[in-house]
């Protein structure tokens, strides 16, 4: 019998069953993780000046955990549902981190949302002003808002159990990451006055308003993670807007909604890091539009929905990648504060001394506030402010412990030589508002200029920071962008002539 060898090869080729594709591999891993941190009703309600307490549950407020390994190195994000973050809180977790993972400190970075519906955390630590005067004493621990010792301690542990988790939950992933753009919910809270002055909040509808008095940072930045088989792991997005849409009660605030938005359009559990960005300035209030605000519940809804919409845009249009380097750098700056005259400790002596007066507490709320800032400052002149960069492939991190201004988060981006650069302020520490230099200048003011126990750095604070954290981020080595695979050549396998369906003259008869 004679085999017609064409044919038969035909055959053959047909029958045998083609090899298998390799096996996807990746030299980075990634792990989530989230943890309870929901506070108990009756609790104190930071963010205020005075005593507030939480009547009421909205939604659980979250630890939030992506983890990062290279096989040489490890870095962890972790981002808190919580109005700040206490420095002693950070060390002492990165403490246990260390000994329960050993990852080292410098490679954490613990980021605060700053929600004004979370658990008290602030503005007064334990033991704080345990040395200052009968008065002064009293007007901390009585008259202002206080961290709850078991509460903080709660909160160390719970940061150490979710980075101990998602250690435990890192697999080989592909990772993607971009920006993306929504400026229809985030708006500067201050405004140039026909006085000549700059104001916070001066309402809508005021008169005398002449403009905006500085930016937005209206970048939306994602990372995406997906395990080798292509489902999503986690989520981590960066963007800038005070997390004061109070939807009513305990709450993540408007980061909820972002988590809803982006598990339901991407039909996934998996969770999502919110980084706050550079925001002291950035509130969801738009003082320039004529028309009524919406209720928390809505403008909650509104923000995270419009964030959360926009991160999913860039997770379904990213390129993923599979190799991504990790450095760290971190410096703690040694920052002085500003001092209140001693005409004006006098004055507020006399005003706090006396029982406060109903009706508008303005005047006493800030007296109090500069005798307590006296009291600091008499203590502790000198203020540790933590900068830290953590690179994450063509992704660089760069912290501060701030309510930053935006200025400084987009000079920062300008100055940065990554691709991608996600400022994260309210990290590793709180040292109240940092506005820019403009803002203490003829011009400027405003309620984040007040001299409070909380906001009190000098004049140049801010750009200390920017520079240091410019320069640590320029260190690490640049990570090209990543970019989507490029197609065949014309005229290469599978690409030889145009498509035949289409490659006509018009058909008219």
């Amino acid at each position: 019998m004679r085999f017609h060898l064409p044919l038969l090869f035909a055959v053959l080729t047909t029958l045998t069953p083609a090899a298998p594709a390799p096996a996807p591999t990746s030299s980075i891993k990634a792990g989530f993780a989230e943890r309870d941190i929901t506070p108990g009703i009756g609790m104190e309600q930071p963010g205020g000046y005075g005593k507030s307490y939480h009547r009421s549950f909205h939604d659980a407020c979250k630890v939030r955990v992506a983890l990062f390994d290279d096989g040489k190195k490890t870095a962890v994000t972790v981002g808190l549902d919580s109005l700040v973050v206490p420095r002693q809180v950070v060390l002492d977790a990165r403490a246990q981190i260390e000994k329960a993972t050993g990852i080292k400190g410098d490679a954490v970075l613990i980021c605060a949302s700053h929600s004004h519906s979370s658990g008290p955390v602030g503005m007064v630590m334990p033991g704080e002003y345990d040395t200052a005067s009968d008065l002064v004493k009293k007007l901390a621990y009585e008259e202002s808002s206080c961290a709850d010792p078991g509460y903080l301690l709660r909160l160390t542990h719970e940061i150490v159990t979710g980075v101990v988790a998602a250690q435990q939950n890192k697999v080989p992933v592909q990772l993607g990451c971009g920006f993306g753009h929504e400026d229809k919910v985030a708006f500067n809270r201050r405004l140039r006055m026909k006085n000549g002055q700059t104001w916070s909040h001066p309402r809508s509808g005021n008169p005398d308003i002449i403009e905006y008095a500085g930016p937005i940072d209206p970048q939306v930045g994602v990372i995406g993670a997906w395990d080798l088989q292509g489902k999503l792991v986690g989520v981590v997005v960066n963007y800038a807007c005070h997390a004061t849409t109070n939807p009513g009660g305990i709450s993540a605030n408007w980061i909820q909604y972002l988590e809803k938005t982006i598990q339901g359009g991407m039909d996934t559990h998996a969770p999502v890091v919110f980084l706050q960005g550079a925001c002291g300035d950035i509130t969801q209030v738009d003082n320039l539009s004529p028309y009524e605000n919406p209720k928390g519940e809505d403008w909650s809804r509104l923000v995270g929905g419009r964030v959360g919409a926009e991160a999913i845009r860039v997770l379904l249009s990213m390129p993923r990648f599979t190799v991504a380097p990790i450095d760290t750098r971190q410096e703690v700056l040694k920052i002085k504060r500003r001092p209140p005259s001693a005409q004006r400790v006098q004055k507020s002596l006399e005003i706090a001394s006396k029982a406060k007066a109903p009706g508008d507490p303005t005047e006493f709320l800030f007296a109090k506030e500069i005798l307590m800032l006296d009291h600091l400052n008499r203590v502790t002149p000198v203020v540790d402010c933590e900068v830290q960069c953590i690179k994450v492939g063509p992704v660089c991190f760069v912290s501060d412990p701030a309510e930053y201004f935006v200025q400084y988060g987009l000079d920062i981006k300008k100055g940065s030589q990554h691709a991608f650069t996600f400022p994260c302020e309210l990290s590793n520490g709180i040292v109240g508002y940092v506005p820019t230099e403009e803002a203490f200048g003829p011009h400027g003011g405003g309620y984040e200029t007040r001299l409070t126990a909380y906001s009190n750095l000098e004049v140049t604070a801010g750009t200390q920071m920017a520079k240091k954290g410019v320069e640590l981020a320029n260190q690490m080595t640049a990570e090209p962008k990543p970019e989507p695979a490029k197609a065949l050549p014309f005229g290469g396998a599978g690409k030889g002539v145009p498509w035949t369906y289409g490659n006509v003259p018009p058909e008219l008869e």
